[in-house]
């Protein structure tokens, strides 16, 4: 062991990143793994990047330049999917991170995943996402207070537990490479969700994946309400089409659907309220327990913000997300549609 208490030989890692047009992040990113201690003899960084259109390209060039073990690939078709199959093909690591270039990490993060994945035999681990804006305004203040919420996105990698627990995905995976031979590469018809769908078929499959508390990195979030709506919009969207395209109704969780769930919950008794006005206290009855569950869910978790931006930062979530959910039903019944009569 050395002064770190690591082993003197550690398997060797690739670390893949998607990125595009990430300027305003790729270089804090970077700099932040330039700092791990997991030994940079054996280290390979592939930004795979989708052919940005801002300076993202140039400054990963000139990281390359300097060190060698950085290096920028080519994803032409510009999705995210594609890239991570494009960087895990051309990993050479017995392990394979996937980082994002909208986060940085403490110095032990990528030993501290090795290890753990190591320690428990896991086909993926990862750590908790606390998320940050490089803004102090209040309403950037007031999603970085939603996200990290169990009430707005629950995801245990982002509120965070308080012991080693076995989850259905995690952000930012550490897989053995075998994972990919054994379970597949991800699956590129999914603009989102790819990841989550690879860990769902992974654990069908017999596999293992961790979260560990213990081991956190910086995400930085949405910085305004717009981008939140924009994001979230068509995470909804693609929770409707990952099943489709994957071929199991298991490729995602029941959490997933809830805010369509709530969105459908209010829109179906105002269609039937055209036939009978008594469904309409229906819809304004569950709205009006939503609004008071988020207003008392604000008081308690704002920071940093104030009551009312707290209270937006809830709607412009769940009715984004809800909202995307029932445009990608239409989508979905557009395709089916399609397809019979081919």
């Amino acid at each position: 062991m050395n002064g770190h208490n690591f082993p003197v030989s550690q398997p060797k890692l690739s670390v893949v990143i998607p990125s595009r047009n990430e300027e305003r992040y790729i270089a804090q990113c970077l700099n932040s793994l330039l700092e791990m201690t997991y030994p940079k003899e054996s280290v390979e960084i592939l930004v795979v990047d989708g052919m940005s259109e801002d300076s993202t390209r140039q400054i990963v060039t000139d990281y390359s330049q300097k060190y060698p073990f950085i290096r920028i690939l080519d994803n032409p078709k510009k999705i995210t999917p594609t890239a991570l199959n494009t960087g895990v093909t051309a990993a050479s690591g017995e392990f394979i991170i996937i980082l994002s270039a909208h986060a940085d990490y403490p110095k032990e993060y990528c030993f501290r995943l090795v290890e753990e994945a190591i320690r428990l035999n896991a086909s993926c681990v990862g750590g908790v996402m606390r998320t940050k804006s490089s803004k102090t305004d209040t309403t950037s203040q007031s999603i970085i207070n939603v996200l990290s919420d169990r009430f707005g996105t629950a995801s245990q990698f982002r509120s965070g537990t308080d012991k080693i627990i076995e989850v259905d995905t995690v952000a930012f995976g550490c897989y053995p490479r075998d994972i990919f031979t054994r379970f597949g590469l991800f699956d590129e018809c999914l603009v989102r969700n790819q990841d989550i769908e690879l860990n769902k078929r992974i654990i069908r499959g017999g596999g293992k994946i961790y979260l560990i508390p213990s081991v956190e990195c910086s995400y930085y979030a949405r910085e305004t309400y717009r981008e939140l709506a924009k994001n979230n919009f068509l995470n909804g969207y693609w929770n409707i089409l990952t099943p489709y395209y994957s071929g199991s109704l298991r490729s995602l969780s029941l959490r997933h659907f809830i805010p369509l769930l709530f969105m459908l919950s209010l829109i179906i008794p105002l269609f039937f309220s055209i036939l009978d006005f008594h469904f309409l206290w229906i819809s304004a009855g569950l709205f009006f327990l939503y609004l008071t569950i988020i207003t008392v869910r604000s008081y308690k978790i704002k920071k940093n913000t104030t009551w009312l931006h707290q209270i937006a930062a809830f709607i412009v979530l769940h009715f984004s997300y809800g909202i995307g959910g029932i445009n990608g039903i239409i989508a979905l019944i557009k395709k089916i549609l399609f397809r019979k009569t081919q």
